[in-house]
């Protein structure tokens, strides 16, 4: 088969690897019916985080269950299977808490951008679709493997409900996604943070209210001033960066909630200022698992629709090209067809 394989800081190849076989009983394959470059993948494109040797690369994916092991009784070959970015037994005392991604047995994802590729775990992992779905529905489920799931996760961190305000940072496919789940979670007010007009135009057509272009402090201060010098009932940090964290921490009100799902670099927190702030924080990778048959349903009914993050389709063979777009902002996320 052909995948993407990452050599160095912005070198990405489409090159030939071996096909993927079964290693273990709980494994599957799957024949990739579409997959994408993710935000995330950037930070080592960037340099910002190391390579080490040439590697696969990819944990967004979709596909057709090719062959299973032994032990996969929850899915069988030739269906429609939608996973999560982190595998998982679906069994463990951290999964049966609703943290799958923090699975006893978890693996993180890393070779999707394949024509082919191997689930661990796949009994816990997979979740099947009733038939196979229409083409038009693929970016949208696509999505719920990372993203959406991710956007949804931080709306929940963030303790986002009825009627109450909701502050997105950053306007990549993550926080668009947010945006997508603070509205479907009640949110009354939904305000993006975006310079960007092609993302605001999304955002609120995802269902923003309002839209801050200011970064930083002055950021903060035109929050401030949108909720009456208090701040907001819920932040939902999706960049990971120091300035996004700050940003963040000091939008909510005091009470408030921050849910950050940022893969964080060079973040750090100021534990006596959180303490007195009386905001509280949670995040990390998205528990994914625990919702895909509620946003599977809801794509497939169309009620809500995350592929429109997909701003760009290629060839899977052009997969490196996906990563420059994404890195020159041309793109917001890059969908790769085999």
């Amino acid at each position: 088969m052909r995948g993407a394989v990452i050599h160095a800081p912005g070198d990405v190849r489409f090159e030939t690897l071996d096909d993927p076989k079964i290693l273990h009983p709980t494994d599957a394959i799957i024949r990739t019916a579409v997959t994408c470059v993710c935000g995330s993948d950037l930070w080592p494109y960037r340099g910002a985080e190391p390579i080490g040797d040439p590697h696969p690369m990819g944990h967004e994916y979709v596909g057709f269950v090719e062959e299973v092991g032994s032990e996969v009784t929850s899915v069988r070959p030739g269906q429609f299977v939608v996973g999560s970015f982190a595998t998982s037994d679906n069994t463990c005392a951290n999964c049966r808490n609703g943290f799958p991604s923090n699975c006893l047995h978890r693996e993180f994802m890393s070779t999707c951008q394949a024509e082919y590729v191997r689930i661990p775990h796949a009994q816990g992992t997979l979740v099947a679709t009733d038939g196979v779905p229409d083409e038009k529905f693929w970016p949208g489920l696509l999505a719920v493997s990372d993203v959406l799931g991710t956007g949804w996760w931080a709306a929940d961190a963030a303790e986002v409900g009825p009627g109450s305000t909701a502050v997105v940072v950053g306007d990549g496919a993550v926080g668009l996604c947010g945006v997508i789940a603070a509205k479907e979670r009640g949110a009354e007010r939904i305000i993006a943070m975006s310079r960007h007009e092609s993302r605001q135009n999304l955002a609120l057509a995802f269902g923003a209210t309002d839209v801050v272009t200011e970064r930083g402090e002055e950021g903060v201060a035109r929050i401030k001033e949108l909720t009456g010098g208090i701040g907001a009932d819920s932040v939902l940090e999706c960049v990971g960066t120091a300035e996004a964290m700050r940003q963040a921490l000091h939008a909510a009100r005091p009470g408030g909630s921050v849910g950050f799902v940022g893969v964080p670099h060079d973040v750090a927190v100021d534990g006596q200022e959180l303490f007195f702030s009386h905001v509280g924080l949670r995040g990390g990778p998205a528990p994914v698992r625990r919702y895909l048959p509620d946003l599977i349903d809801r794509v497939l009914a169309g009620r809500i629709d995350p592929g429109k993050v997909f701003d760009l389709t290629l060839p899977l063979e052009r997969v490196a090209e996906g990563y420059r777009a994404m890195d020159e902002r041309r793109a917001i996320k890059a969908l790769l067809t085999p």
